[in-house]
């Protein structure tokens, strides 16, 4: 049986040193999670509820089955953006139960901008979408918003994965039998307004849902005519005028039952398709990864350690355990499900490459899911590295990686930068979820190179045209450069921009993982075709 032995101490003053500085990251992770999860400012939530309106956390907690996980998407998003005044974006999403069923859930939160759209908006709820859409999941809008934020138009409106993307991705949805149905608990306006109206069934709340393309405000000033908000986009005019809105539900806990009525009646609900095995802890504790996370983070992390407190039993079939030895690649599982992992232990040369394509090649062939575990310089440079083919070998890995059609899943738990961050499934190459970890930092290069070759290109610069720059200046300059990069390598400033799902606890990876597991083995397998290999 291939279990992983720990070798590493947990009482040695380094483990104790790593532990104490990594539960620092975890605390202050949880205390960000729990700001945001306030919402909009406390004005704005207290005339929410004056309006007997629920909260949108509290609308998503009684649409889920009782006692049911919500897997939320981007809850960081905005983090520390348009002056921290947009919480998660002022988007709610993620993937709840309801009777069974695994569904997209997707709300506005009114007190946050009155859950109108910024360019962030619209790209947490573009990606929450196409997360949906590739997992077959039922879409559920809980719309309340004031459509587009106009000052933000250049993000928000001309192009493809903005607002217009939404409408896009909704119709072509139902096209394929993936119910859209939406909650109107809300004034909607425009664009909130076209939510639902794209949807298969549409739930409104009597006298609190309104939805018109143009306010009672607006109509007046474009046309003269002065009406009122009821008759001119309330439940009782939509669901007995206009027929826009199918059901009229009295408050939102009404509103939120026929939602949940209407879920019930989908029709059959996907099966497995894998086998899944009774899942099993890891041998040592997962807590145990705060201690083994160099507090120092130019120093790599003993990834067969991470692997030992993550995979069920530590339980580890290694493929090619003595060749290319930088790139750790084995068969595991992680709460019963079987899964392919790739791991760093170090930059990438072309064997490590050749390895890892050829692992991606066998779990393409048998079904099994990916998990990209990035800790990772970059491939190795230098003239033997280049005379061996280290390019090719590269390509190699990037291809298969990026033509697998298993599911993929990375998670950053270290460094992640250049060309490494790219072939360990980086963003670009459409992970079905991207992870960091509190310590991750993902950048081109890191501070110090990105310093010294900057400053090398300046040097030359005033060589050339055979000025001094005295070292003061450069060593400033030099400063300034590390400060930009370590503050883009952040992984909080991945989450705000969306550039990764969600910032994990180490003890929360397993169970993450496992609800995305289940919910891709519930979609229909897809064959893989590589392109072409430069041998």
């Amino acid at each position: 049986m291939p279990i992983i032995q720990s070798q590493i101490s947990i009482t040695s003053k380094e483990f104790l040193a790593n532990k104490e500085a990594f539960q620092k990251r975890v605390e202050e992770l949880h205390r960000r999670r729990g700001e945001v999860k306030l919402g909009g400012p406390e004005k704005a939530r207290e005339l929410h509820k004056k309006r007997n309106q629920m909260m949108v956390r509290d609308r998503i907690k009684p649409l889920c089955d009782p006692g049911s996980p919500f897997l939320e998407l981007g809850m960081l998003v905005g983090l520390d953006l348009h002056n921290n005044e947009l919480p998660s974006g002022g988007f709610i999403t993620g993937v709840g139960l309801i009777h069974g069923r695994r569904c997209m859930i997707l709300a506005h939160d009114a007190t946050v901008k009155g859950g109108s759209y910024y360019a962030l908006t619209a790209k947490k709820h573009v990606r929450a979408q196409m997360y949906a859409w590739k997992h077959r999941l039922p879409c559920i809008t809980l719309v309340q918003s004031g459509g587009a934020n106009l000052p933000e138009q250049p993000g928000i409106f001309p192009d493809d994965g903005q607002m217009g993307s939404i409408f896009y991705n909704q119709i072509m949805m139902s096209a394929e039998g993936i119910p859209q149905i939406a909650i109107v608990h809300g004034p909607s306006t425009a664009g909130g307004a076209y939510m639902p109206a794209l949807c298969d069934e549409a739930v409104i709340v009597r006298e609190q849902g309104y939805m018109y393309l143009g306010s009672p405000t607006l109509v007046e000033a474009a046309t003269g005519e002065i009406v009122d908000a009821e008759s001119l986009g309330g439940g009782e005019m939509h669901c007995k005028v206009s027929g826009v809105t199918d059901h009229l539900a009295e408050n939102d806990s009404h509103a939120i039952a026929i939602t949940r009525d209407i879920v019930e009646r989908l029709g059959n609900k996907p099966e497995m398709r894998w086998q899944v095995a009774e899942a099993m802890p890891p041998r040592h504790d997962p807590a145990e990864i705060y201690g083994l996370i160099n507090h120092d983070h130019r120093i790599p992390n003993d990834t067969h350690e991470i692997l030992c407190r993550l995979i069920d039993d530590s339980n580890l079939q290694e493929f090619k355990p003595h060749y290319g030895d930088t790139l750790i690649c084995g068969f595991a599982r992680i709460m019963g499900f079987e899964i392919g992992i790739l791991a760093n232990k170090g930059v990438l040369f072309g064997e490590s490459a050749l390895k890892g394509a050829h692992f991606i090649s066998l779990c393409c062939q048998r079904d099994i899911p990916l998990l990209f575990m990035a800790d990772v310089s970059g491939f190795m440079v230098g003239r033997e590295a280049e005379q061996t083919g280290i390019a090719k070998h590269g390509a190699k890995l990037i291809s298969a990686m990026a033509a697998a059609k298993v599911p993929k899943y990375t998670v950053v738990i270290g460094g992640d930068y250049g060309a490494g961050y790219l072939a360990m499934c980086g963003r670009a190459f459409k992970p079905d979820a991207l992870f960091n970890w509190p310590n991750a930092r993902t950048a081109l290069m890191g501070p110090d190179q990105a310093a010294m070759v900057l400053a090398g290109v300046r040097q030359g610069i005033y060589d050339r045209e055979g000025n001094t720059w005295p070292e003061d200046e450069k060593e400033k300059y030099k400063q300034m450069v590390r400060d930009d990069f370590d503050a883009f390598a952040n992984a909080y400033n991945f989450a705000a921009h969306l550039w990764s799902d969600d910032i994990l606890d180490p003890v929360e990876t397993r169970e993450v993982l496992a609800l995305h597991l289940d919910i891709a083995g519930r979609c229909p397998a897809e064959e893989t075709r590589f392109p072409v290999f430069r041998f």
